[in-house]
């Protein structure tokens, strides 16, 4: 098994409207893993693991809709990466019931994520404290080895390296592939408010508005009271921070200049101009993606079909693995 070549493998929650924070994180980071391991990127739509908190169906299905449509539109291509819903390949189920059997109680109960939920006042379920088992499972089922991941994920990998070390020890076979993660390169997005961007704080820019919904998002951008015409603070600037997300070097030097001096072609620049700024380079940025997918969102024909095939294919792999596991744990 150590002569497999480089897997990635990242699963997607069908929650919430896609921003900033989102695309500079990790969807962009996708897209160029996908030209890095042209046929060996597995995305998957998590919607076994959204049943942990979302109990209406025609929300999941949209969710699953809009969410696989956005990822097309902003650059994956079925050609070279899998995208496809989690719950077309039952096989993970199979895996997970197989890894609860070697997984220490223990193991699960340190598990971070849980505890900052239930500390938030969720009220936990089984599917909630067995999530890490859930996604270890994920990531062994497709022989998955190298995993992208923000930091608060790190734990859940490491948790994965566990299960498959358990269960290939417990029954004495090299039946499961030991993942590695690897932490996403890109800056933390400043959300409105100058915290992280996320869904879960309010303070989101979202990928696709435009016009003067999008204007006026960005207009509540966090800044400083200093007046029209004075040097503004770049160090601490949200907004200067978002523009070097979508301005090229040579642009950033000139807009670093109007920050220091306040003067843009000689007259006063100001954190106003900034903002206006920033708003037309999200929007001209997300343009062709944003027309992408609303042509995918008016024929989910496409989209489906995307899904179907993709999941074809990492069922496959997904057939495999289990019947490994099973011949080692005696059920074959």
């Amino acid at each position: 098994m150590n002569d497999r070549p480089t897997r990635v493998l990242s699963g997607i929650q069908p929650s919430g409207t896609k921003h900033l924070g989102n695309y500079f994180g990790a969807m962009r980071q996708f897209v160029a893993m996908q030209e890095e391991y042209p046929g060996e990127c597995f995305f998957f739509i998590a919607d076994y693991h959204a049943l942990t908190t979302l109990r209406d169906a025609d929300a999941l299905r949209a969710s699953v809709l809009e969410l696989a449509a956005t990822y097309l539109a902003i650059g994956i291509d079925p050609a070279k990466a899998a995208l496809f819903r989690q719950s077309d390949v039952p096989e993970v189920c199979e895996l997970t019931w197989l890894l609860s059997t070697v997984t220490g109680m223990g193991l699960l109960e340190r598990a971070t994520s849980y505890k900052d939920k239930v500390a938030k006042g969720i009220t936990p379920n089984v599917g909630l404290f067995t999530y890490p088992v859930l996604m270890a499972s994920d990531i062994l089922i497709y022989d998955s080895t190298l995993v992208p991941v923000g930091k608060d994920q790190v734990q859940h990998l490491e948790m994965a390296q566990d299960m498959a070390t358990h269960f290939n020890e417990a029954f004495g076979a090299e039946a499961l592939v030991r993942p590695e993660w690897r932490l996403s390169k890109f800056a933390r997005v400043p959300g409105i408010d100058g915290e992280k961007m996320s869904t879960s704080y309010g303070n989101t820019i979202p990928l696709f508005e435009t016009g003067k919904k999008l204007k006026k998002i960005v207009g509540r951008v966090v800044t400083d009271s200093t007046a029209l015409g004075e040097p503004l603070d770049l160090e601490n600037c949200n907004v200067f921070a978002l523009l070097k997300l979508f301005v090229d070097d040579a642009g950033m030097q000139a807009i670093e200049g109007w920050y220091r001096t306040g003067k843009r072609d000689g007259e006063p620049f100001g954190y106003g101009h900034a903002k206006q700024r920033l708003a037309q380079e999200i929007e001209a940025h997300f343009a062709p993606a944003r027309a992408r997918r609303e042509h995918l969102l008016a024929h989910p024909e496409e989209v489906e079909r995307v899904l179907r095939e993709s999941a074809e294919r990492a069922r496959g792999i997904a057939q495999q693995t289990i019947a490994r596991c099973k011949r080692a744990c005696g059920l074959a």
